[in-house]
């Protein structure tokens, strides 16, 4: 191990040429800039390892699919996405976004953090290994796909096209953090899903003078009275049904609370509010965070809602709410939930669509992987990990890993101020050497069999 990581530090200066070429190359999915170069890019880094490199089409961006075949028991495949986010505002940044600033050990850039600093650390420590030991104890794959940051939309299709490019033992998903105050990093093994949903009521032809009120139906009221249904002040969603299939913590993923740190304190001052939902907190409140499902209203829009007075009965009102899912639930027994609550409390006009909808992903806490990757952590990091069952948000893991139980473990070079998808996007020097020692000593932990 002591070689292997003095290797990574000797090709350090290596190791961030590659990341900040990869960040000097814009790659927006959603405008279609920077892609093809940066596709190039990548490919030519995983052939420079003697990967078998191929090139995946889909009807979008392609998939960068890449394999090293060393005959071993066990496969190891890494997750990641070359495509970034629009850089915009401008003019929040304190450097151009695609021309890598380093200043007092931080590298600013767009995509730094999400995602190129994995990309870069993940080759950097096949790299390394290999310098130390000729072959990898594991054999290695790469699926890098370009449209995370638009939905990834070809994923799924890519999973059920090509099981045998699929085919692996493990997976290290697309990145983690660690913490700037204390510094210790985040291991985390699954997210939560997502049902996204527009909820619309119409009423008369056309916005009406509000002195119609007095006879005509507000649909901006009647959505009001309906979204009252779907929550209680505990914070309980009321639809029916909606709790029936959450599939119930193990022991040892509620041992994994114990680990988190969340500082209440610092957030509530940093979000500038008193307290949190119901007051929770401690261990109640990381668990409510991580493992539970919520309901939550993203956006409301009816008549006029510009500066100035406007008396009006607006003619249609429209909400959109996203349902955060956890395991057992999805996003089509969710719609069909929901309409059936709305129906019978009387609200069949109501009209809802379903906007976007992601899986729940868990690997199993007790599959062996899991000990693997928290071993190989601490090992790495002189503070103890932290520990998450799964993160509060959503991500296409299932898309790709629905139904396969290949275990999938988050670590990764980024921090919690690392501004993700905002200006002055941003990771830690620190935090990318430490990333490569840590996804190389799970390379090496993984190949003994």
């Amino acid at each position: 191990m002591e070689r292997l990581f003095q290797q990574i530090e000797e090709h350090a200066s290596l190791y961030k040429h590659w990341l900040l070429n990869m960040c000097n190359q814009p790659s927006i999915s959603a405008k279609n800039i920077g892609m093809l170069e940066m596709k190039e890019l990548v490919m030519q880094l995983l052939e420079d390892l003697g990967a078998e490199v191929e090139e995946v089409l889909t009807t979008g961006y392609p998939i960068i699919y890449a394999h090293i075949d060393n005959g071993k028991k066990r496969t190891l495949t890494f997750y990641n996405h070359y495509d970034v986010q629009p850089p915009d505002p401008l003019t929040e940044w304190v450097s151009d976004p695609f021309e890598a600033k380093i200043e007092d050990g931080q590298i600013f850039a767009r995509g730094v953090a999400d995602n190129k600093g994995n990309i870069a650390a993940r080759i950097a420590a096949v790299h390394a290994y290999q310098k130390v030991h000729g072959e990898l104890p594991v054999n290695v794959k790469f699926i890098i796909e370009g449209e995370e940051e638009v939905g990834s939309p070809n994923l799924k299709s890519f999973a059920s096209e090509n099981p045998e490019k699929l085919k692996t033992d493990a997976m290290i998903w697309e990145g983690g953090m660690r913490n700037v105050h204390d510094k210790r990093p985040h291991i985390s093994f699954g997210v939560k899903g997502i049902c996204f949903v527009e909820m619309q009521v119409k009423g008369a032809a056309f916005d009406l003078h509000s002195s119609e009120a007095a006879v005509v139906e507000n649909p901006a009221w009647r959505l009001v009275w309906a979204l009252s249904t779907l929550k209680n002040s505990e914070e309980m969603v009321q639809i029916e049904g909606f709790y029936d299939d959450v599939i119930a913590l193990t022991e040892k993923e509620k041992a994994f609370f114990e680990t988190m740190d969340y500082d209440e304190e610092h957030t509530k001052g940093h979000y500038q509010i008193d307290n949190f939902l119901t007051n929770v907190t401690g261990i109640e409140l990381k668990e409510r965070l991580t493992a539970a499902p919520t309901c939550t209203i993203c956006g409301l829009e009816a008549g006029h809602t510009g500066e100035g007075a406007k008396t009006v009965l607006p003619s249609s009102a429209k909400v959109k709410l996203d349902f955060r899912l956890v395991p057992g639930q999805t996003p089509k027994k969710v719609m069909k939930l929901l309409r059936n609550h709305l129906d019978l409390h009387g609200f069949q006009d109501i009209e809802i669509e379903q906007l976007a909808g992601l899986l729940p992903f868990n690997s199993d806490a007790n599959h062996p992987f899991v000990d693997t990757v928290i071993k190989s952590m601490k090992e790495v990091y002189e503070e103890p990990p932290i520990i998450m069952r799964n993160l509060a948000g959503s991500s296409p893991m299932e898309k790709l890993l629905a139904d396969t139980r290949i275990p999938a473990a988050q670590i990764g070079v980024a921090n919690t101020e690392s501004n993700f998808h905002g200006p002055n996007e941003n990771i830690y020097i620190e935090d990318f050497m430490k990333g490569i020692k840590a996804t190389a000593n799970v390379i090496r932990h993984f190949g003994v069999v």
